[in-house]
């Protein structure tokens, strides 16, 4: 029996779908749960954090003008994606020499009378969307 899919699943458009498909699975660990080659598209699951990527131009365009933006794609977009240890996540893109953008680092945010904290770090995927991957260091009074 497969996992059902959560309420939100984004999918990120993209300009090389191997390239993606080779960061998401072999750096970050990612697992493809199905993929569509000749259309550019593949549905990734991560610990029960749920992406599909479809590339520019192949299959069904959304956005067609995507195609013909500059820079970094995903802008004012961060998806903070929940996993069990970052540390695994950190010395792979360390191997593959995939820089970070943030971290990693240990924040507490306020929750009303208690903060919760987060071990994170924030890295680009190829086509620049933020992904801030973050393990639950629980929660303390204020």
């Amino acid at each position: 029996m497969t996992e059902a899919a959560p309420a939100v699943v984004p999918e990120l458009s993209v300009r090389d779908w191997r390239r993606s498909m080779a960061f998401y699975t072999d750096v970050l660990g990612f697992s493809c749960r199905y993929s569509r080659p000749d259309e550019g598209f593949a549905y990734l699951v991560h610990e029960g954090a749920h992406l599909m990527i479809d590339q520019i131009g192949v299959g069904r365009d959304f956005d067609p003008g995507l195609a013909e933006v500059a820079g970094p794609l995903g802008r004012g977009l961060n998806l903070q994606i929940r996993v069990a240890d970052i540390a695994p996540m950190i010395a792979a893109l360390s191997r593959a020499a995939h820089p970070l953008r943030l971290g990693p680092e240990d924040r507490w945010y306020r929750q009303g009378q208690t903060e919760a904290g987060n071990r994170q770090f924030v890295v680009a995927d190829p086509d620049g969307y933020l992904l801030r991957f973050y393990q639950d260091l629980g929660l303390r009074p204020v």
